[in-house]
């Protein structure tokens, strides 16, 4: 325990600040999970202007509507 509430609120800080690194880092890294995923789906090898109007159209119907048209 903290000796002075001075010291518990540094302290309280410290772990704040090590908790947004290790968020960040997590983002990160699910960033980087989510771009493998499409890497192995094979959308990087479709020209950029393909992979635009898909992600366009994804925006414009939702995500949800788009996995049900393509489960269909």
């Amino acid at each position: 325990m903290a000796k002075s509430l001075d010291d518990e609120r540094a302290a309280i800080a410290a772990d704040e600040e090590r908790l947004a690194d290790r968020r960040k880092r997590l983002a990160e890294r699910e960033r980087d999970a989510a771009l493998a995923a499409l890497d192995k789906a094979g959308l990087f090898k479709l020209p950029l202007d393909r992979i635009e109007a898909f992600a366009a159209q994804v925006k414009k119907l939702g995500f949800e509507e788009v996995t049900k048209r393509l489960a269909a």
